[in-house]
């Protein structure tokens, strides 16, 4: 349920208002917009009688939310929520464009990519230091090393990183790591997102190979119920028939996320397509389509890359994309 306050509300009779609703059982979400207040009641709401609060002085509307996931409503916060990253931001007017390779493999090859991506316009650092891999024989990352090796990039470059987490008992080695990556295989690992709820870090929250938009945001909604509202999505393609494409990248995802959540949504096209010709094309389309973001494999020398090689780009092919991609942006802003 949510109640849209009128204008000229003053703090003091919202605190009073919120007082009295969480005199009843509920928690409470304020959500202060451009032109409206909303107050989200979260719980058993059926003790609110809802004609009482509509015909409150302060009240200008009341309306029952239909949807399971309450915080991550637009309803709930009508605006679009800016997740602030270190010195960058995602969603609103900032297009943000994380580059990385999929897996960190030595202290060289992150510092080398991490120069790369930077001077080609990249605004976070992404790489791989616990990687889940379908064979347990495959690479399965550097692990702690790991995340030194993107510290240290991070000291040279000033680029914010992002990283996997694969178990919340890995955690504290996640302290100075900006924003922590869910991957596809643990979107509805419902443990480990209580766990992330109840720390202030950025998640980045993958859709998973089989899973509907619904159930996207309520995993989204584990999170937020925890505490933890910064929260990116990303949609990185879903499982189909097809085959000559590792998966199906669901572009109509990002309209529709837009209408039913505040959460900023970015693009994987790598993992998407898992062919490198193919992320060019599909950076651009998500571009188009209204995406807060891209998520970008980038490799220094991709034909002996550890991890994902076939649909990671080289520094150059990058440029080329993220080139391609600004000229999509300022074309948009035209409109």
């Amino acid at each position: 349920m949510i109640a849209v306050l009128k204008s000229g509300t003053s703090q003091k009779q919202l605190d009073n208002l919120t007082s009295w609703l969480k005199a009843q059982g509920l928690d409470v979400h304020i959500s202060v917009g451009n032109e409206h207040t909303v107050v989200g009641l979260i719980g058993d709401t059926s003790r609110i009688d809802e004609e009482l609060l509509g015909s409150l002085d302060i009240v200008d509307s009341v309306k029952r939310i239909s949807e399971p996931f309450k915080s991550a409503n637009r309803k709930f916060h009508p605006d679009d929520s800016i997740i602030k990253v270190g010195n960058t931001s995602v969603g609103g007017d900032t297009f943000a464009i994380i580059a990385g390779p999929c897996s960190v493999e030595s202290e060289e090859q992150v510092m080398q990519i991490a120069r790369s991506v930077k001077a080609s316009g990249a605004t976070m650092l992404r790489g791989g230091a616990f990687k889940p891999r379908t064979s347990p024989y495959d690479f399965q990352g550097l692990k702690a090393d790991g995340i030194e090796i993107l510290l240290e990039a991070k000291k040279e470059t000033g680029l914010p990183i992002v990283t996997e987490i694969m178990n919340a008992n890995h955690l504290p080695l996640f302290e100075d790591v900006d924003v922590i990556q869910v991957g596809a295989r643990n979107m509805q690992n419902f443990e480990l997102l209580k766990e992330l709820g109840k720390t202030n870090k950025t998640i980045l929250l993958k859709r998973g190979l089989a899973n509907t938009l619904k159930e996207f945001l309520m995993s989204a909604e584990y999170i937020m119920a925890g505490g933890n509202e910064n929260i990116i999505l990303c949609e990185r393609g879903i499982r189909t028939f097809e085959t000559y494409t590792r998966n199906t990248l669901d572009l109509s995802a990002v309209p529709m996320l837009k209408e039913l959540t505040h959460l900023p949504i970015i693009i994987d096209p790598s993992h998407a397509t898992g062919v490198a010709r193919l992320v060019k094309p599909m950076a651009m389309a998500a571009a188009t389509c209204g995406a807060d973001g891209l998520m970008i494999e980038v490799h220094n020398d991709p034909k002996n890359a550890l991890c994902d090689g076939a649909q990671s780009l080289t520094p150059e092919a990058f440029d080329d994309v993220a080139r391609a991609v600004s000229r999509i942006l300022a074309a948009i802003k035209e409109l």
